[in-house]
C-alpha cells in the first residue's frame, strides 16, 4: 500500500494557475502508475490525468488536454498536476490516486487514494 497526500488547491480566478502536489510513502514509488481525478459537486469521480512513474508516459482527458500537465519527480515520490488557463468547469475535489500496475481511466481501477484537495476557480 501507498499512502497519498495532496496538496496545493485553492481559490484561483479563471484563466489563472495551480500546481497540485501528491506525495507518497509506504513502499516503492516507481513501479506505480499515477493519476488525478476530480469530483464537481453532484457529478461521479471523473478523469484527468496519469502518469506511468517509470516510464514517464501520460495520458490526459480531452477536457485538460494543452492546458494541464502531469509530471513526477521520482527521487521526492511526488507526482504534480501544474493547472494552467483554469476554467469554472475545472473547480472540484481533485484526488491522487496509484496503483501498481499501468495506467487507467477507471478510478475502479485504483485502490490507493489521497483524502483530496479543493480547487475552485471562480468566474
Amino acid at each position: 500500500q501507498v499512502q497519498l497526500v495532496e496538496s496545493g488547491g485553492g481559490l484561483v480566478q479563471a484563466g489563472g494557475s495551480l500546481r497540485l502536489s501528491c506525495a507518497a510513502s509506504g513502499r516503492t514509488f516507481s513501479d506505480y502508475a499515477m493519476a488525478w481525478f476530480r469530483q464537481a459537486p453532484g457529478k461521479e469521480r471523473a478523469f484527468v490525468a496519469s502518469i506511468n512513474v517509470s516510464s514517464g508516459n501520460t495520458d490526459y482527458a480531452d477536457s485538460v488536454k494543452g492546458r494541464f500537465t502531469i509530471s513526477r519527480d521520482n527521487a521526492k515520490n511526488t507526482v504534480f498536476l501544474q493547472m494552467m488557463s483554469l476554467k469554472p468547469e475545472d473547480t472540484g475535489v481533485y484526488y491522487c490516486a496509484g496503483r501498481s500496475y499501468g495506467r487507467s481511466r477507471l478510478s475502479i481501477m485504483y485502490n490507493n487514494w489521497g483524502q483530496g484537495t479543493q480547487v475552485t476557480v471562480s468566474s
